[in-house]
């Protein structure tokens, strides 16, 4: 059965870690494992350089009419004087919004090769395994209003204003749930109920879903004390359920645990359609465009390559396949390949080319 994928390779080191991708999935398909037909298109400041907004229509139209959206990364002090409603930034929020993809899910994984790459003591976060399932289409980012207002005398007044209904942090919390189910069946919810009454609904709500997941284990946590404990005692953790502003936070601070931000996927999923039961998917790393080593080949492909063994995973059911690409990773990295961004003494210091050649290799193998 023919799948499509659409591909936003982006910019910065965008571009180079999603080659490596687009030879994974040749592969796959020369194999006759997958049947992907793929087309590209431009985001984030490629696209203002040619079309002036962050995406065009066609493209948007494009992702939405994808089985699954393949990103890389937007961004870059070239761009930091556009308009603020063109910032490369803002395709990634337009394509969020009319996707739909509430649920953003990001893996920390620490592959035991790299766990003296962490910034923590290896026994801290050897075997780590937390997905974070951040809630992405609401609360702050999203809500209205949203101004900055000149009040005179130099002062000026801005709001952001953060907002959730029911049915938002009810569908999110089954989405964390139903994943702690193919796990180890425990959630932490994290919110701020103590000063926030958005965090007051949120609690109520989740305890309310936990109900009917009487098999999983609940437990709430402030959102600065989540962010201590992954710090403390990271292995604590399984799923960790949480709203937009506090995801974005917590989800860093996790990836930092296992050494390199270069090496952690993400998806973002809608709602199943409710003829198809297919949900409208968005896969992409969690590091950003590093304009910084753009263009040197030196940039770490590996959380692109995982980002497309997520789709495999949660787009396409096809779990053995993931599993492969997952292992070839893990296999090279024991292998004492590294690239730069994780670089250790006595490995083999590799580009993004030959890493992505290795893991091929070893898929190959």
């Amino acid at each position: 059965m023919t799948h499509s994928l659409f591909l936003l390779p982006g910019d910065g080191i965008g571009t180079e870690i999603m080659v490596e991708v687009e030879k994974v999935i040749a592969w796959t398909n020369a194999e006759q494992l997958t049947d992907f037909v793929t087309d590209s298109g431009l985001a984030g400041g490629s696209a203002y350089d040619k079309h002036q907004v962050a995406i065009t229509d066609e493209d948007t139209a494009k992702a939405l009419a994808a089985d699954a959206v393949i990103f890389g990364a937007v961004g870059g002090p070239k761009w930091d004087n556009v308009p603020y409603e063109h910032r490369p930034e803002a395709a990634l929020l337009r394509l969020r919004k009319e996707m739909a993809v509430f649920a953003n899910l990001r893996p920390a994984i620490c592959y035991p090769a790299l766990a003296d790459a962490s910034s923590l003591k290896r026994e801290l976060v050897e075997g780590l395994d937390i997905l974070i399932v951040r809630e992405l289409t609401g609360g702050v980012y999203f809500g209205e209003p949203k101004t900055i207002t000149d009040l005179g005398d130099g002062q000026k007044r801005a709001i952001d204003t953060q907002v959730y209904e029911t049915y938002e942090i009810d569908r999110i919390a089954r989405v964390a749930f139903d994943l702690a189910r193919t796990r180890n069946n425990r959630v932490h919810s994290a919110d701020k109920k103590n000063v926030m009454k958005s965090g007051v609904l949120w609690d109520e709500v989740v305890k309310g879903v936990g109900k009917d997941y009487p098999d999983v284990k609940l437990e709430h946590i402030l959102a600065d004390n989540a962010a201590m404990q992954l710090v403390r005692n990271p292995k604590q953790f399984d799923v960790m359920v949480t709203d937009n502003l506090f995801g974005d936070i917590l989800s860093d601070v996790a990836a930092m645990l296992t050494g390199s931000l270069g090496m952690l996927p993400s998806a973002s999923l809608g709602a199943p359609d409710a003829v198809t039961g297919k949900r409208k998917a968005f896969y992409e790393p969690v590091h950003g465009s590093a304009p910084d080593i753009a263009g040197q080949g030196i940039a770490n492909p590996i959380a692109m390559i995982a980002s497309f063994a997520m789709a495999l995973r949660y787009s396409f059911n096809m779990i053995e396949l993931a599993d492969k690409i997952e292992g070839a990773i893990a296999a090279v990295l024991d292998d004492g390949l590294r690239t730069g961004d994780i670089a250790q003494d006595n490995r083999k210091r590799v580009g993004t080319e030959e890493m992505g050649a290795a893991i091929l290799a070893k898929l190959k193998a």
